[in-house]
């Protein structure tokens, strides 16, 4: 078969003859003039030496320099193919048994720069930024969970032995305010310290002498109120049942008493919670412990009655995570006026915590993430742009990372079209690496 001109292996093969022969015949490499090469950006195993169309693809065909002589360059180190991170200052083999290749001087800027005519640029919808400097915030959202302040929590118990033979509030979530009836109990031991009391009054007249002070002191052991007692005085009757009242505002969130049942001391009848002041218990995850603290301000979105917003701060983070959301609680107290919030309902809660207040911050959208490297285009003053790895910090909530190491403070950054970028940028690598 008689070799075609045209075809793009044909070309490539005799240039790399020229080459051979040139080597052959003793011919220095400084009297072979550089080659303009062009290649597909689609296609880089394309390689010509003349502009054109791909013959694949169609599209137009970019020119690449093929850099300088192979011995022009020094070599800087060996590296291995497989192992990135591993170098040697001398040739051999690496931990894999492969052999090491040579990383020249000027390697890797000659093939990671990209000169871009400024029509491609506008073409291509370039768009840059400058790194600034400024502080990095941390917006962190959680799930919180409206919960009983258990500050507010209280038993309603007896002192004393009875019956209830009236239960006034049965029913569980009833509201009840400060000295609403809620039960009527008949106790042996409460109706004999009335007795007592009044024979004390009886035989120790106005002057109130020790009898009627123990009478006295016993009834408010039993948690009497003192009205009461004055009531009983001017009455001079003692009365076989007794009206318990609620010791404070709240709701009723369990109810143990049943009417007729026979309560002993201490033992719980009702528990009143308080809804003056709520818990709210946000779960926070694990990698933003850190930016969480006592004292620190909250803010707490419900859509109760309207979506509105509400102040408040970390009472304190509990010591313990759990090991199946593993996350921990963040103790928020809110004031809760008309009791809008219900222990049991979800609100969105949003903490704000400012770390390094002057860090090199770039913004998200110029980095790349390769998964083993991250890597941002800088515009250099004269038209080109460069890749150059980063080491990123913490995320600021305005969209932005911190930059440990890697950019300077004003130096411009490629925001958008650094994918395209990045592309050509592989693509020249892989060209060079063909040309050596």
């Amino acid at each position: 078969m008689k070799p075609d001109p045209r075809n793009p292996l044909f070309r490539l093969t005799a240039f790399g003859l020229v080459l051979l022969v040139s080597a052959v015949l003793g011919i220095a490499a400084d009297d072979v003039a550089p080659q303009q090469l062009y290649t597909c950006s689609m296609h880089p195993q394309i390689l010509l030496d003349h502009p054109g169309d791909c013959p694949i693809c169609g599209m137009k065909l970019v020119p690449v320099m093929a850099g300088a002589a192979p011995h022009q360059r020094h070599i800087k180190y060996y590296k291995s193919s497989m192992n990135p991170g591993e170098v040697s200052p001398t040739p051999g083999k690496d931990s894999m048994g492969m052999e090491l290749v040579p990383v020249y001087e000027n390697d890797t800027e000659a093939a990671a720069v990209i000169s871009i005519d400024p029509g491609t640029i506008q073409k291509m919808n370039l768009k840059t930024d400058v790194v600034r400097l400024g502080p990095v915030r941390r917006e962190i959202r959680a799930v919180g969970t409206v919960e009983f302040n258990e500050q507010g929590l209280q038993d309603v118990t007896t002192k004393y032995e009875g019956w209830i033979e009236k239960l006034l509030v049965n029913a569980t979530w009833a509201p009840v305010s400060a000295g609403d009836p809620l039960f009527e109990i008949y106790s042996p031991d409460l109706y004999n310290a009335q007795l007592n009391y009044l024979i004390a009054v009886r035989s120790e007249g106005a002057d109130a002498g020790p009898l009627t002070h123990a009478a006295y002191e016993r009834l408010r052991l039993f948690d009497v109120p003192e009205a009461y007692i004055h009531e009983l005085a001017r009455r001079g009757e003692a009365r076989r049942t007794f009206v318990f009242t609620a010791p404070a505002d709240g709701v009723v969130i369990e109810k143990a008493a049943v009417q007729g049942m026979m309560v002993k001391p201490g033992e719980r009848i009702f528990r009143l919670a308080s809804l003056a002041t709520v818990w709210v218990n946000a779960q926070i995850y694990e990698q933003d412990l850190a930016f969480i603290h006592a004292g620190q301000e909250a803010r707490v979105h419900s859509t109760f009655g309207g979506d509105h917003e509400l102040v408040a701060s970390v009472e304190s983070v509990l010591p313990q995570i759990d090991a199946t959301t593993r996350t921990a609680q963040a103790r928020l107290v809110l004031p809760n006026p008309g009791q809008t919030l219900k222990p049991g309902m979800f609100v969105d809660v949003r903490l704000e915590s400012e770390g390094n207040p002057s860090a090199v911050l770039v913004p998200d959208m110029a980095v790349l993430r390769s998964g083993e490297r991250t890597t941002v285009f800088v515009a250099r003053p004269d038209g080109s742009f460069e890749p150059r790895e980063v080491k990123l910090g913490a995320a600021s909530g305005n969209d932005a990372y911190e930059v440990l190491s890697g950019l300077a403070v004003g130096e411009r950054i490629v925001t958008s079209g650094q994918f395209l970028l990045d592309s050509e940028s592989q693509l020249r690598e892989a060209i060079q690496k063909m040309l050596k």
